[in-house]
């Protein structure tokens, strides 16, 4: 159980803070709710105690996990599949998982797939969303602030974009 000030995560929505443990009558039944604010997009969840697990709510990643993940979002080879409808059921799958290295793969290929090709615009939602769930993790962890994520992210995209150009010339 979870208690006041603790950083967890949300999987469609990322990291956020729980401010309060509020009882709610929902259709005649009595539930306890966190009441969770997620640091991107000013958003506020109430999230059931009793089912978190099931949900995949979970701790914010530690700053060493952090400096992992940063790592493997340059490490990790993109995946760069042609086919645009198995391509987006894929990412929207990694995305629900709640699983930060799934998140990360959908975060780095569209973001390369936008630096080369363009998206589509449910694609552009989608790399939004999965930004605004690694990036508000990476804060919480207290890795960095937004813009210098945002910065090394992109400087490494923008380093693998011009590798492959040079594999391809």
């Amino acid at each position: 159980m979870y208690e006041i000030g603790d950083k967890i995560v949300y999987p469609l929505h990322g990291a956020g803070v729980v401010e309060a443990i509020e009882e709610k009558e929902i259709m005649g039944q009595k539930k306890q709710y966190y009441v969770v604010r997620i640091l991107c997009g000013n958003m506020t969840l109430l999230i059931p105690t009793d089912n978190c697990e099931e949900i995949g709510v979970r701790d914010v990643i530690s700053k060493e996990e952090a400096k992992k993940i940063v790592d493997y979002f340059k490490n990790e080879p993109l995946c760069d599949d042609s086919n645009w409808n198995r391509r987006q059921r894929g990412n929207l799958i990694k995305i629900k998982s709640g699983d930060i290295y799934k998140v990360l793969d959908v975060l780095k290929d569209l973001m390369y797939r936008e630096k080369v090709k363009g998206l589509s615009t449910s694609e552009r939602k989608v790399l939004g969303n999965a930004r605004q769930i690694v990036v508000s993790e990476l804060v919480m962890s207290d890795f960095a602030n937004e813009e210098d994520i945002d910065m090394i992210m992109n400087d490494i995209v923008d380093s693998l974009a011009v590798v492959k150009e040079r594999e391809r010339a």
